[in-house]
């Protein structure tokens, strides 16, 4: 028998047709003949009604039931940012029921004209889109996704935003207790939040216990012991007044804290260091997100090319026709 057609399901020897409609599952008999069934099917469609719900509407019902229940703090507040700044003021009045394609690509175009929003920003705004209108079919909302196909931004991808040995040696040349921030920083490979919350009770046998992570998951850190603490690791809250300050006394200009982190990832695979071990040590969920630092700096790829030497052999000239 082929693949059953959407919203048709079969029980024993009778074929049903099965949809959720306002959160509730409408299902009626369509026989036990399979091309009647298929014929019964697509009178069906067009005989139950559709939720006449406004995007607005249910994209409140998103934020509140889903996005509740599966994200974190920040990504539940990133998720209504953009429902309310950009889904919304574009798309919130139109019915969900009536929601097309081009209306989907016209939201893409709307959002890339605005100077504000980088190519990642629109990205991520469609993929918010696009799990929005997932789960309106799944409830019931919708027949079926208005999400197009290969709609999504392609990003150019970028280099880690790495320190210099030079830039790092004029950070590790400040005060403390910058300084200090700045080797475990580096040593450690931690986001900023990460730094924040650690103490010196976490370090366990020469390992740092990261509890509280991006993922959710524990994880554990080598620890080096000359800079092991009592109490909080790292003595500043706000990330921007760290940088500002760090900067002023090191000269490094583009400084930013989550260089620390690209810095330790690039040094660790530049040093021999494996690739699904700096994927635990960062607590990425996939070995893809790591694999943009395993791009060898120019330093590294000069050296290398010196030490294999000339790859191709010089070639001696032929020697002429007739000559002696």
């Amino acid at each position: 028998m082929p693949k059953l057609p959407r919203n048709m399901v079969k029980i024993g020897r009778s074929f049903y047709f099965r949809r959720m409609v306002n959160g509730r599952v409408v299902k009626r008999s369509l026989g036990m003949d399979y091309q009647e069934a298929v014929n019964r099917l697509r009178s069906l469609k067009n005989d139950v009604p559709v939720a006449r719900i406004s995007v607005e509407e249910a994209a409140s019902q998103w934020l509140e039931g889903y996005i509740a229940t599966v994200r974190e703090p920040r990504g539940r507040k990133l998720a209504a940012q953009r429902v309310h700044s950009f889904l919304v003021p574009f798309m919130g009045h139109l019915l969900l029921s009536r929601l097309s394609r081009e209306d989907v690509r016209a939201y893409r175009l709307w959002l890339e004209k605005k100077k504000t929003l980088s190519a990642q920003s629109v990205k991520h705004i469609l993929s918010d889109c696009r799990c929005f209108l997932n789960w309106s079919e799944d409830r019931g909302l919708v027949d079926r996704s208005p999400f197009p196909r290969r709609i999504m931004p392609r990003i150019q991808e970028r280099p880690p935003d790495r320190l210099t040995d030079e830039e790092v040696g004029k950070l590790l040349g400040i005060p403390e207790p910058y300084a200090y921030v700045i080797r475990l920083g580096l040593s450690t490979g931690l986001r900023w939040g990460e730094l924040r919350r650690a103490e010196g009770r976490d370090v366990q046998g020469g390992w740092l216990v990261v509890a509280k992570t991006k993922s959710g998951k524990v994880r554990r850190v080598p620890f080096p012991p000359e800079l092991r603490r009592v109490g909080r690791l790292c003595p500043f809250s706000s990330e921007g007044h760290f940088a500002r300050r760090v900067r002023d006394l090191s000269g490094v200009e583009r400084f930013h804290p989550h260089q620390m982190r690209h810095t330790f990832a690039c040094r660790w695979l530049e040093k021999g260091g494996s690739l699904a071990a700096l994927q635990e040590l960062l607590g990425h969920s996939t070995i893809v997100t790591t694999q943009r630092y395993g791009r060898l700096g120019e330093s590294h790829v000069g050296e290398e090319a010196r030490r294999l030497g000339r790859l191709v052999p010089e070639v001696v000239p032929a020697k002429e026709v007739g000559s002696t």
